[in-house]
């Protein structure tokens, strides 16, 4: 049986499935279905929250989607933070943090973080998200293996530099590249480095 496998740039305020059994979500929120006539079986691969967007992963395959979500492969964000990061977080944030996690204490493994001194090139931010209204912000890179839930939010938040915007531009070889919010590309899988 012949697979599809699809590279998408989730916009923010869409959650990362194609429907929902809920009505009250089907009338208020948006849905990957909206981007693309997908081909029957196609699922994400792994989640982007409804308020962080970039790359993500489409496929018919639930093999090659086990595989990824199983495989450790490194997932690199931009994050832009509130307030002018420090030094000593970003050394916390590279050392690993503990975060909470259903009700319980979880320390995040070790991962690459470096300062960005520009602003990186994106798509303009949302409107929704208000930045810069109040104090400045600065923007990290963050190469991390794992992805519990809300992970990069949860962490910056226990250095004391919450998220104010959030963009995955990589799963292992795959990256986002120029894409625009809402752009849904076919790709070929390859086998993805961890």
């Amino acid at each position: 049986m012949e697979h599809f496998h699809f590279k998408v740039y989730k916009p923010f305020g869409m959650l990362s499935q194609l429907t929902s059994g809920e009505d009250r979500q089907l009338r208020k929120k948006r849905f990957l279905s909206e981007l693309s006539d997908f081909p029957e079986g196609t699922m994400p691969v792994g989640r982007l929250d409804e308020k962080s967007e970039g790359l993500l992963l489409m496929t018919t395959d639930g093999k090659w989607s086990d595989d990824i979500n199983r495989s450790g492969i490194e997932k690199q964000y931009l994050v832009q933070l509130d307030g002018l990061v420090t030094t000593d977080a970003i050394d916390k944030l590279s050392e690993g943090v503990v975060i909470g996690l259903f009700g319980k204490k979880y320390e995040t493994l070790p991962c690459d973080v470096d300062y960005l001194k520009k602003e990186p090139i994106l798509p303009e931010a949302s409107a929704a998200l208000r930045i810069g209204r109040h104090r400045p912000t600065s923007w990290i890179s963050m190469v991390i293996k794992e992805g519990k839930y809300r992970q990069i939010r949860k962490m910056t938040a226990a250095v004391g530099f919450p998220t104010v915007r959030l963009v995955r531009i990589r799963i292992g070889d795959i990256s986002l590249g120029q894409m625009k919010p809402t752009q849904v590309l076919k790709i070929t899988p390859t086998l993805l480095s961890s």
